[in-house]
């Protein structure tokens, strides 16, 4: 058989580079101890990747809750202030996340380990359809502002315009979250640079006026008191208070997102957090300020930005000549531009989210998976897949979206600042500063919860329904799937509790020496357990005496769980090691001469090809072996297959090209024992 890449005549060529690789680049090896650093991010390219969700949300969050104010603006002070405190508390409530839940301590991680799986399960279905509808939302948002500089004919383009950038995110996330951050890093700065200066102008020119405006929001709010009364001011008050919700909606992806920063990842992290905290509670709460400093109003076909950067800038003149408005403009390209790069959260923590599910058997094992860029592919596909769905069941309009969003997450929020509140109060004895801790996630919980009730209320009839039914349809979804994975789970223990005895009580017999010309069986096996004992029992009972040597062959899968560090890696190395040493100890006492081959990688399929080739290199006759799980009681179902992987018909039907052989040995459990029915005789041909 020739290697890869290998002319008849034996000299090498270089690698032919395939399509995929091409566009989303070569392979990354997983062994190379410095690739965790390559691909994680320091802090300033943590923000941009995951801030830009919060910050993206003062182009809407600040405007709807102004506008709910109604002609009670005067309480902008108040809401300003309030706003920037919502975000300093859960930015402080995440940052003792962080330190609990070192290597990533998302809604998900948090709400399970602290109140059990069924919340966690809850918790994590929320954060996952929030992140849809952050994609959305953002990326809809995105064109409106684009489209508003453009002729009103050529509108109609402008969901297909949603559509091709969710595509164009999907291919720079397929290349790595590092690359698909810094090649938006421009539009971020950008965005932060003409906001911090202009929203920073109204503030410093009108700051004589502020002790004014302050004394008169008092009085203004002591007579309305009086004339409406304090539930209705409240009312008012906190309803708005709700409608710049959404404003909240990317804190938590720092703690979610830990796995790939910069190690010390603690560290990391909660500088990530400051740069957040301080830029939003700035941004959005300066807006608010300003809104009600510089007196703006609805105008047609303009957002509220548009107007205030209107009254600030736009009579600035330079030599005579008028820069306001190219800057207003720039401005407003900018907060259109990182709307889109907003999109980028969703697709950063949306995946991450997936995966840990999918290793805890909540979904499908498929979204654990890394591509070769390490990269977890079908998360990424997944979420686009789901946005374009919400962008197409909404025609991409930012009003009907806006409403869907902002009540998941904080159902993540207050799940999580419970479960770290409930277990600072079970650590008090052994936690010397449980009290202050406890303060910090307790009011942190009682603000989500305040926020989540609220908007829930407010939102429900309006829509808000739609997010509440998708969410608990999906919920539906992983209980089934869990379900399955348990049920497969049960049936492997058994089979190594009903195996085990019978390959103990086996005659042992004496294992023969190396002998590569001997006729040698390939078990490729995944991991120690019932399926693989049973394989190698079936293999010996239904092929006795015919092999000499068995080789034991597997496939360690570096997944999102392993890609956290180079220990990490290592552990699964030895992991997959010691599994076929057990495996080669029973091959031993049945009388075969035992060997054991084993690999890493994120692609299964892959690394085994590698694998048999190399086998089938250094013994003469093999033939190769898988186990295959049968049920008897269940036919194999559509929903059975998509949840399973199927490596060992991919490579049987590869091995044939090469003229080599791989039985699949059904493995039945459950159910009666079959009666065969006799063979028919066979009659003498004439």
């Amino acid at each position: 058989m020739p290697e890869p890449n290998q002319k008849p005549n034996g000299k090498s060529e270089p690698p032919r580079r395939t399509l995929t690789e091409i566009i989303v680049g070569p392979a990354r090896n997983v062994r190379d101890p410095g690739i965790f650093h390559s691909i994680s991010l320091i802090a300033f390219l943590a923000w941009v990747g995951l801030g830009s969700d919060g910050l993206s949300s003062s182009c809407y969050g600040p405007e709807e809750a102004f506008l709910a104010l109604g002609p009670h603006q005067y309480m902008a002070i108040f809401l300003a202030m309030l706003t920037a405190l919502t975000v300093f508390v859960i930015s402080a409530s995440y940052s003792q996340t962080i330190d609990l839940f070192p290597t990533g301590g998302g809604g998900y991680l948090v709400a399970s380990k602290l109140l059990g799986p069924y919340a966690g399960v809850v918790s994590g279905c929320a954060l996952v359809i929030d992140y849809v509808l952050t994609i959305s939302v953002s990326i809809a948002s995105g064109a409106d502002a684009i489209f508003s500089f453009l002729p009103v004919s050529i509108l109609w383009l402008k969901f297909w315009v949603c559509i091709a950038v969710v595509i164009l995110m999907v291919g720079m996330n397929l290349r790595g979250v590092k690359e698909s951050v810094i090649s938006l890093l421009p539009i971020f700065i950008a965005f932060v640079i003409m906001h911090l200066w202009l929203v920073g102008f109204a503030l410093a020119s009108r700051a004589f006026e502020f002790p004014t405006i302050i004394h008169g929001a008092i009085v203004e709010t002591r007579r309305n008191f009086d004339a409406l009364g304090f539930i209705a001011m409240a009312a008012i008050f906190f309803r708005a208070y709700s409608m710049g919700g959404g404003t909240y909606t990317g804190i938590e992806a720092v703690s979610n997102g830990l796995p790939i920063l910069r190690e010390p990842r603690t560290v990391t992290g909660k500088r990530t957090m400051l740069y957040m905290a301080f830029s939003l509670a700035f941004i959005a709460g300066g807006i608010l300020i300003g809104y009600l400093l510089e007196n703006v109003g609805p105008e047609h076909g303009k957002t509220l930005n548009a107007v205030m950067f209107d009254h600030i800038a736009a009579h600035w003149t330079l030599g005579g000549i008028n820069v306001g408005v190219p800057i207003i403009t720039f401005t407003l390209i900018t907060e259109g531009a990182l709307l889109f790069v907003a999109a980028q959260t969703g697709f950063i923590d949306g995946p991450r989210v997936l995966a840990t599910m999918a290793t805890d058997r909540w979904l499908p094992r498929r979204f654990a998976n890394l591509s070769g860029r390490l990269v977890t592919q079908d998360g990424v596909i997944a979420m686009a897949g789901a946005a374009i769905l919400i962008l197409a069941g909404t025609r991409a309009r930012v009003g009907i979206l806006v409403i869907l969003y902002a009540i998941n997450v904080f159902v993540t929020f207050t799940l999580s600042q419970l479960g770290m509140s409930v277990h600072w109060w079970t650590s008090r004895k052994s936690e010397p500063r449980w009290k202050r801790k406890l303060a910090v996630n307790g009011v942190g919980c009682i603000f989500t919860f305040a926020i989540l009730m609220l908007t829930l209320v407010l939102k429900f009839y309006e829509g808000g329904w739609v997010t509440v039914a998708i969410t608990g349809a999906l919920i539906l979804v992983c209980y089934l799937v869990r379900r399955q994975y348990l049920r497969v789970t049960r049936a492997l223990s058994r089979l190594e509790v009903e195996i085990t005895p019978k390959l103990y009580a086996a005659e042992h017999r004496q294992a023969p020496e190396r002998n590569p010309d001997a006729p040698t069986a390939v078990m490729l096996v995944e991991g120690f357990n019932g399926l693989g004992l049973a394989t190698l029992l079936s293999l010996t009972e239904l092929f006795s005496e015919e092999f000499r040597n068995i080789v034991f062959a597997s496939v360690g899968e570096v997944d999102s769980a392993q890609m956290k560090g180079p220990e990490e890696v290592r552990a699964l190395e030895e992991r997959v090691a010691g599994d076929l040493e057990e495996y080669s100890r029973f091959a031993s006492d049945l009388g075969l001469h035992p060997e054991i081959r084993s690999a890493i990688g994120p692609d299964v399929v892959l690394e085994l090809r590698r694998l048999c080739v190399d086998i089938a290199h250094e013994f003469s006759h093999v033939v190769f072996f898988a186990g295959k799980l049968v049920f008897a009681d269940h036919p194999t179902s559509f929903f059975y297959r998509f949840l399973h992987n199927h490596t060992s018909v991919e490579l049987q039907n590869w091995l044939q090209l090469y003229g080599l052989s791989l039985v699949i040995l059904p493995i039945r459990v459950g159910g009666e024992p079959l009666d065969l029915p006799e063979a028919p005789p066979v009659r003498a041909s004439a």
